[in-house]
């Protein structure tokens, strides 16, 4: 009688091996020529050049439990994509660049398919932010997730040099807010939208929403919007005094995180279209607005920062660059804090 084996308890090498060769070659499009390791080292190893005074900027954030969603629709491209835009948005509002990239996949059993269609939205969210995956983990833990299930988390390093990070610091009164609008929920407040529509509401996944222009579930995994390249660009045109990644918390929660004392932000609401998904979760959840503006980022993802005088260059820059940016508020005197006006 044989004894117990790691593949009798759940545990496959095999599998694990499987997934490793089919993605070593995905990993390697992404590499530049600071890339010093390849898949299957210890570490990933990364050469810093070209900087004078470097200042790493580091994040980490996972997909949260729009996961859920891929598990229903058995679709797992799209989530790799939202994490690293996630994570590139986290580092860029301090001026940094994106330069490598590493995941981490939990899950109750490695399906080289699956795992295989989650790092090629992987890669191609690092292609779009001009980033190296250089690494990560997959780990077979089969009495933590139920069958099907996996966690995707993601760490991102970027660079600026230090006389160029943004902080927020110069924000003053009388600086105008510009919003670049979302493409949908992207990663935050799924839990709650979850509830809305799929309990309280009692829609399917695959039901056609006409005020939605597609089905739920298409609208639900619509992609975490990359605004990397766009800030970087502006960057190097305009002084940008802060900016803002609209995630968890919405606007209020994430804008007042760049203000200084005695600067207060005044959202203008009706200034900008909220997509019809918000209104959806609202109606159907009897949601209130304070709620809805501190969980999801209703149709603003990403808020900047910059002197009155160059709002308008701004502005001109971000459509030049493919975005559609629109004045939201400003900067007011008063006390720290973001304010929602209609």
């Amino acid at each position: 009688m044989s004894g117990l084996t790691y593949e009798s308890v759940g545990v496959s090498f095999k599998a694990k091996e499987t997934s490793m060769r089919r993605i070593k070659n995905l990993l390697k499009t992404t590499y530049d020529d600071s890339v010093l390791s390849e898949l299957g080292h210890f570490g990933g190893l990364y050469r810093l050049v070209g900087y004078k005074d470097p200042v790493l900027v580091s994040s980490t954030d996972s997909v949260g439990t729009k996961l859920k969603v891929a598990f229903m629709m058995n679709r797992h491209d799209t989530v790799g994509y939202d994490i690293v835009a996630h994570c590139g948005n986290d580092i860029v509002v301090q001026g940094a660049k994106p330069i490598f990239f590493l995941d981490y996949i939990g899950c109750g059993k490695i399906l080289p398919d699956v795992i295989e269609s989650v790092v090629s939205g992987l890669v191609r969210g690092c292609k779009e932010v001009g980033c190296a995956l250089i690494g990560g983990e997959t780990a077979e833990l089969p009495e933590f997730y139920g069958e099907g299930e996996y966690d995707l988390v993601g760490f991102i390093v970027g660079v600026v040099e230090r006389d160029e990070v943004i902080t927020g610091s110069e924000i003053e009164p009388g600086d105008g807010i510009i919003g670049l609008p979302s493409l949908g929920l992207h990663t935050n407040g799924f839990t709650l939208a979850r509830k809305a529509l799929l309990e309280v509401a009692g829609y399917k996944l695959d039901d056609y929403i006409s005020d939605l222009g597609c089905t739920l579930g298409e609208e639900l995994l619509k992609p975490h919007k990359s605004y990397v390249q766009c800030i970087l660009s502006l960057r190097d045109r305009v002084r940008i005094k802060g900016v803002a990644h609209i995630t968890g918390g919405g606007i209020p929660d994430n804008l007042i995180r760049i203000l200084p004392e005695g600067c207060r932000a005044v959202i203008c609401r009706g200034s900008w279209m909220e997509l019809p998904v918000f209104g959806l979760i609202q109606r159907v959840g009897d949601i209130s607005d304070e709620e809805m503006f501190h969980v999801f980022n209703m149709g603003i993802g990403m808020c900047i920062v910059v002197d009155e005088t160059e709002v308008d260059r701004s502005v001109e820059t971000l459509r030049s660059l493919g975005e559609n940016p629109i004045v939201i508020g400003e900067i007011e005197s008063g006390e720290r804090g973001v304010e929602i006006r209609r």
